[in-house]
């Protein structure tokens, strides 16, 4: 097993687009094979606060087999526009659902809260969209860091958004023999990031003086009332890619099961307080077994977390990883 770069998986063009003033942006996923077919995908949702537009669709008891592009993006519920654009590219691309008098586009997208980083009157929309789009199918540009959708990213923000941390956007992939397995990670968590190989705290909740880490467990154990907003949403994201054919109710398994590599990774996860979703999407006719595909899901998803927490840039007054000496 070696690593690879995620943009290898197989046929997936990966757009980023983002406004830095702002603090805010969009990442799309598209199959860009020649047949314009889309993609197999699941979905499992785990955060009591999702920001999500058109995801049922990746029901395993809905009609469509197929969908045509992954959007992940900032602004919440705000930024769910993106997929307007995204859907204006395809069309113009004749990609989509035929129903006669043209295609339609099957886009599904989640976002993070990423509000409160720097501008909150700016958020991804359809011209957003659109250009990620565009770019992932004629000028891929992925990297890791303060990029598209992680532009805005923070963890550790159970005491306010002055004790936080600056992520981003994260990438990790492997080959196995002919199988192929990556994720991609838009890391906007609550909680504090740990590396669980080490069990050390690499970004997280910060001390007052922004010089070394609280732990946001005992945060919380010192305030056992409830608190009602929690920053109206923190949520960690991620696409896992897989040049494996599984079907709808199989990639709906494979995400649940790269979940894992959260739990593993995020503490506390899967709050009210967050989104959390992992999509799984397939797009190669490689054989494999689902239950070595999701154990390894979990892998490749806690070390793209990592992934997106050493490629973070300190910005809008919050550190990252790499500015701290702890």
């Amino acid at each position: 097993m070696r690593e690879i770069p995620v943009t290898e998986v197989g046929p997936i063009g990966i757009g980023q687009c983002e406004n830095k003033e702002a603090g805010t942006g969009c990442t799309v996923f598209l199959c860009t094979d020649k047949m314009k077919t889309g993609m197999k995908a699941g979905l499992d949702v785990r955060g009591g606060g999702p920001a999500s537009r058109d995801t049922q669709l990746l029901n395993p008891l809905m009609a469509a087999e197929r969908i045509h592009a992954v959007v992940l993006g900032g602004g919440s519920a705000f930024g769910l526009g993106a997929a307007n654009g995204v859907m204006r590219y395809l069309e113009e691309q004749d990609i989509g659902f035929d129903v006669g008098v043209t295609k339609v586009p099957l886009v599904v997208q989640s976002d993070i809260f990423d509000l409160t980083v720097a501008d909150p009157s700016v958020r991804p929309d359809a011209e957003m969209g659109y250009t990620a789009a565009k770019t992932a199918m004629e000028a891929p540009n992925y990297r890791d860091g303060n990029y598209g959708a992680g532009c805005g990213a923070t963890v550790g923000k159970i005491a306010g958004m002055e004790s936080c941390m600056k992520t981003g956007i994260g990438s990790y992939a492997i080959e196995l023999g002919e199988l192929k397995l990556g994720a991609v990670v838009v890391l906007n968590a609550l909680g504090d990031i740990y590396d669980p190989e080490t069990g050390k705290k690499v970004a997280g909740l910060l001390t007052e003086d922004r010089q070394g880490f609280r732990n946001t467990m005992e945060f919380m154990q010192a305030m056992t009332q409830p608190v009602e907003n929690k920053f109206t949403g923190n949520t960690t994201l991620a696409c896992v890619l897989t040049n494996v054919d599984f079907t709808k109710a199989q990639l709906c398994k494979i995400a649940g099961m790269a979940h894992d590599g959260y739990a593993r990774t995020i503490r506390p996860v899967h709050t009210t307080a967050d989104g959390d979703s992992i999509y799984a999407v397939s797009v190669g006719t490689v054989a494999a077994d689902m239950d070595l595909v999701g154990s390894l899901a979990a892998e490749v998803v806690s070390k793209a977390i990592l992934r997106a927490v050493e490629s973070a840039e300190g910005a809008y007054g919050y550190p990252a990883a790499r500015d701290l000496m702890v």
